[in-house]
């Protein structure tokens, strides 16, 4: 049986297929759902924020970095335009893992590396524990960097070289205007010595009072200083520094009073010398009436802490007497350290019997001190 119908035009219409028509519309409000389904669930909402329907009538979002706008919904409007938005936004956030952005076959994106941001990092960590310049060449460290990020890279030690000198200028320029808005005065230290390798060394400390009334402690220069170590080269090199940091000047709120002009024309009540450094000449001067013991005291402990065979011995004996405390065992001093002398002595007196044994079973140790020298010590 023909399911048209005949119209008294002679037009001939269809009767509509109810259950095919319902099948469609129920496929489009599916689709339609699940885009929207799609839509809400996506990342992008992370650094986007729905503002509703503008004037024009359409939807837009508005991005939570830059607050640039962009249309959204609708058939022609995915996702697509707001993730190719995020990548190129200086301004949008990545705070934790959540937050990493999603590409278009649903694989998580590594953020954005800035890589001058990522050389300073670097700088300040090489700075702060003073490691050497190759630190950013071991293979290692490369390896787990690019396994952590294949965008990120690695300079050489040659550039982070360049970087370090350019942040110590930049923080030598803001030392320097710190230093000169300051209306106080700006108190020098300064210490000189030899390392192990016999060269000498110079440092020179700032001490002042900021604007906000803290103490504030910088260190101005520290180079090498060969000799000759005399006051006259100390006072050209320390001269030379203050001319560097523009500090030498004395200002003329300074001499506001006859008293004050008078102590900064002479200077010497200015000057204090290290306390430390004075009492070291006094102790050294008193550890004279020992003679010749204290030399053979060092001498005893040399030979001993000279291998590790003697070592040995010299425990063996320990353990022989037994009843002596040794847990700070033997102590050698430094002249220069009043208190390392005291501890070296200490050890010593407490260790006669056992520096006595030693002296019966090893042939070759000659510096057992005599008994007036063990008196005095």
């Amino acid at each position: 049986m023909d399911d048209s119908v005949s119209k008294p035009n002679g037009d001939v219409h269809e009767k509509p297929n109810t259950v095919t028509d319902s099948v469609t519309e129920d496929n489009k409000t599916g689709e339609t759902n699940k885009k929207k389904k799609k839509l809400s669930s996506s990342d992008v909402w992370k650094f986007f924020t729905k503002i509703g329907v503008c004037e024009d009538g359409k939807e837009r979002a508005k991005c939570n970095g830059c607050n640039q706008k962009y249309i959204i919904g609708g058939a022609r409007y995915g996702t697509s335009h707001l993730k190719r938005h995020i990548e190129k936004c200086t301004k949008c956030r990545f705070d934790d893992v959540g937050q990493m952005m999603v590409d278009m076959q649903g694989k998580l994106k590594a953020k954005k590396i800035d890589q001058m941001v990522s050389r300073e990092l670097c700088v300040n960590l090489i700075i702060r524990h003073g490691l050497p310049f190759k630190f950013v060449e071991y293979p290692e460290l490369r390896t787990w960097i690019s396994y952590l990020n294949p965008e990120a890279t690695l300079v050489s030690r040659n550039t982070i070289k360049k970087d370090i000198l350019r942040i110590f200028d930049r923080e030598k320029i803001k030392l320097k205007g710190e230093l000169h808005n300051i209306t106080s005065r700006i108190c020098l230290t300064s210490d000189l010595w030899t390392s192990c390798t016999t060269e000498g060394y110079i440092s020179l400390t700032a001490h002042y009072v900021d604007s906000n009334w803290k103490l504030r402690t910088k260190t101005l220069n520290f180079f090498h200083f060969p000799p000759p170590h005399t006051g006259f080269e100390l006072s050209k090199k320390i001269n030379a520094c203050l001319h560097d940091w523009e500090i030498g000047k004395l200002k003329s709120e300074y001499f506001l009073s006859p008293w004050i002009t008078l102590l900064a024309m002479i200077g010497e009540f200015f000057h204090v010398r290290c306390s430390a450094h004075i009492l070291n000449l006094i102790v050294q001067e008193g550890l004279k009436v020992l003679g010749d013991a204290l030399d053979q005291m060092r001498q005893s402990i040399k030979y001993v802490r000279g291998s590790e065979a003697r070592m040995i011995k010299f425990k063996e004996c320990l353990q022989q007497i037994g009843n002596i405390d040794s847990s700070n065992g033997l102590c050698l001093d430094v002249p220069t350290r009043w208190n390392s002398t005291f501890f070296m002595l200490q050890s010593d007196v407490k260790s006669q019997r056992v520096f006595e044994n030693l002296r019966l079973v090893d042939e070759n140790y000659k510096y057992y001190p005599s008994e007036e020298a063990w008196k005095r010590a």
